[in-house]
């Protein structure tokens, strides 16, 4: 998405404003003096003087306008854009040109949560957080309508599409690495980035693009959560398993190695399930005394 006619902002350095204040003070103060003297010496004549500096003075005020810090000013003369005034102070300008306040501040935008569909299809809920400024002026004021809702709209677009590119959770899609869940940071720098390309257009920069709500859609959260649930406990059933065997060997070595008792096949295979079981088992175990043989 590009512009045909990109505008471009132009620095202009205006008169200052004290100045003229008191060139407009000097033509107020001999225009009284004239009709003071005009009257004195009965000159109706001196009219013609007075008339044309009465409405000079009074067009010269509608040329000073302030800038504050971090705010600018676009000058435009009879729809011809003549430059952008960011310096702080008191100025002067023509008094027929209109100025466009415009803010360079660091704007925040809390997206609104939206419902999307992940690289899966899987329904979620997604906001995100974006920090902005205005890059360039003229842009922002002559190449779209309405630059903060400009920002708004493409933020929520640019957003349904990253959600769309990646999955919520880890293990969800095998040849994919980044999740929306797992992997913030980098889905925060496509968010970026991609809100960066889309808002050149208006002259804006991103200055953080960060995601600020993410959770399943409610029709799917329970079914999801149960998922998560069981994921968890195959994992941590996974890791307990792994440990208990290696227990099991090292104590059927060291047995072994010191010949404490002498296990044949059978042996050896009731002390692995025993010791596998009270590992493994989720309750403890009840030691049961056995006072024969294990053959009779």
């Amino acid at each position: 998405m590009q512009a045909r006619n990109p505008s471009l902002e132009i620095a202009f350095k205006p008169f200052s404003g004290y100045l003229m204040l008191a060139l407009e003070l000097l033509l107020v103060a001999a225009t009284i003096l004239l009709i003071i003297a005009g009257a004195a010496n009965k000159q109706p004549g001196v009219a013609v003087l007075v008339i044309p500096m009465v409405l000079v003075a009074f067009l010269a005020l509608f040329g000073f306008f302030v800038v504050e810090p971090n705010l600018g000013r676009a000058l435009v003369l009879f729809g011809r854009y003549r430059g952008t005034v960011r310096t702080a102070g008191f100025w002067w300008t023509n008094p027929f040109t209109s100025k466009k306040r415009i803010s360079l501040r660091a704007h925040n935008l809390n997206g609104e949560k939206l419902k999307v569909n992940d690289l899966l299809g899987n329904p979620i809920e997604i906001a995100a957080v974006v920090v902005w400024q205005v890059r360039d002026t003229a842009q922002a004021l002559f190449d779209v309508e309405q630059f903060e809702h400009f920002v708004d709209v493409q933020s929520e677009s640019a957003l349904r599409l990253v959600a769309s590119r990646h999955p919520y959770d880890d293990g969800q899609a095998g040849d994919i690495a980044t999740t929306l869940r797992g992997s913030a940071d980098e889905v925060a720098q496509e968010l970026q980035a991609e809100l960066a390309k889309r808002l050149a257009l208006a002259g804006i920069e991103v200055l953080e693009a960060r995601l600020s709500h993410l959770a399943y859609a409610p029709e799917i959260a329970a079914a999801m959560l149960q998922r998560q649930q069981a994921s968890a406990i195959i994992a941590a059933r996974k890791l307990i398993v792994e440990g208990a065997v290696s227990m099991v060997e090292m104590a059927i070595e060291k047995l072994s190695e010191k010949e404490t008792v002498k296990l044949d096949d059978e042996r050896r295979a009731t002390l692995t399930g025993n010791l596998l079981v009270v590992l493994c088992g989720q309750a403890n175990a009840q030691p049961v005394v056995n006072t024969g043989s294990l053959y009779n």
